[in-house]
């Protein structure tokens, strides 16, 4: 029942970040929302493992490349 600036104040953050949170996370239960933080984390890892590979992957081109 609280309004949304005090919410937003009491909190640290803008209206529209609380706007955004209740467009993603409104219809979800608990353990949904919990379900999908865990694979946004799990993904987020995945990525950067990505990057990692590729920039050696890269690297080891680029050094392959070179003539001795």
């Amino acid at each position: 029942g609280a309004k949304t600036a005090d919410l937003a104040r009491r909190h640290g953050v803008s209206e529209a970040t609380l706007y955004n949170w209740k467009a993603k996370y409104g219809g979800l239960e608990v353990s949904e929302a919990k379900r999908l933080r865990a694979l946004e984390d799990e993904n987020g890892r995945l990525k950067r493992l990505l990057a990692d590979a590729m920039l050696d992957n890269a690297g080891l081109k680029d050094l392959l490349s070179k003539k001795w």
